[in-house]
């Protein structure tokens, strides 16, 4: 993601507030909240639209400051900027009222802070943005913790095959434990995985997932999709400074290529209502939690993720 320097990152989080400037109604100091990344300002034509989600108000360009302009964060007299508005890698962040979503009081932090962003992205690629269908067949290529949260969309969908793709076959046995019936790598064959995809599901899968954020994944999952029918949703973020080159043919034939922020949820009205069902138990974030480490320790968490030993490693203060 595109960023001014310097800036205190970070955009998955949960927390409690610790005091409101004038005229915030949404919160009030000790409620618990996630910031939003997202923010949802009920006022853009994308606030407004039933079927969007991109705020106006959102940074995804790196711009580095709040909706009114302004960084909140100084160092040595110097400005530190925001990262996509709400700079969560700090005890203490300063977000617009329209970037946070208060929950229930009971909601554990550490297992929540995955809804700000990895789980619900994933998941609602599922069940909102691809719109999977009972008894589909899905491929999902990534298998990090977005990816297993798409899997797990899927299931709750009521997909009757789900098949995880990942170059990391440690990352199988997580993938069958939410919800994969099956597992490969396309290393393990000398033909395009794509076209190993297609033989395996007689012409290509009704949905496909790229959850990685690689030019070359994202074209293997629109062509591994049927041809006609098929849908494939764009979930991991592409390299900013790359332009993608594909058959347009595959379009022609009757594919679908979607795009997805957020999973499609609109922040503010679903983020508390996605904790809600976590707390019904809906569904499980413990699979998708592998460390829990103090924040002083978050060089070793990124080490973690780096060397694909970890799902989420959850930073507590």
């Amino acid at each position: 993601m595109a960023s001014k320097y310097p800036v205190i990152l970070g955009h998955e989080a949960a927390g409690v507030v610790e005091s409101v400037g004038e005229g915030v109604t949404i919160v009030k100091p000790g409620d618990k909240v996630i910031p939003l990344f997202l923010p949802q300002c009920r006022k853009c034509s994308t606030c407004l639209s039933p079927e969007g989600n991109l705020c106006i108000l959102s940074d995804v360009t790196g711009r580095g400051v709040l909706g009114d302009g302004s960084t909140r964060f100084r160092c040595r007299g110097q400005p530190v900027y925001h990262f996509m508005g709400i700079s969560t890698f700090s005890e203490f962040t300063v977000v617009g009222e329209s970037a946070v979503a208060p929950i229930q009081a009971a909601a554990p932090p550490e297992k929540v802070c995955l809804i700000g962003c990895g789980f619900s992205t994933g998941y609602g690629a599922a069940v909102k943005t691809g719109k999977v269908t009972p008894g589909s067949t899905c491929i999902v290529f990534g298998l990090g913790g977005v990816g297993l949260a798409v899997i797990m969309g899927c299931k709750a969908a009521g997909a009757a095959r789900i098949i995880g793709v990942d170059i990391n076959k440690d990352k199988f046995a997580k993938a069958m434990a939410v919800g994969a019936t099956e597992c490969l790598s396309p290393l393990d064959s000398q033909q395009p995985v794509s076209e190993v995809l297609s033989e395996r599901t007689g012409g290509g899968a009704d949905f496909t997932f790229e959850v990685v954020g690689r030019l070359d994944t994202m074209v293997d999952a629109l062509a591994s999709c049927h041809m006609n029918y098929g849908c494939s949703v764009m979930v991991g973020a592409p390299p900013s400074t790359q332009k993608l080159s594909f058959d347009p043919m595959m379009l022609l034939t009757g594919r679908t290529w979607k795009g997805c922020v957020f999973g499609g949820w609109k922040s503010q009205d679903d983020v508390p209502k996605l904790v809600t069902d976590f707390m019904a138990k809906k569904f499980d974030l413990d699979t998708l939690i592998t460390h829990i480490l103090p924040f002083e320790k978050i060089q070793e968490g990124f080490e973690l993720l780096t060397s694909g030993q970890s799902i989420r490693t959850v930073l507590t203060f």
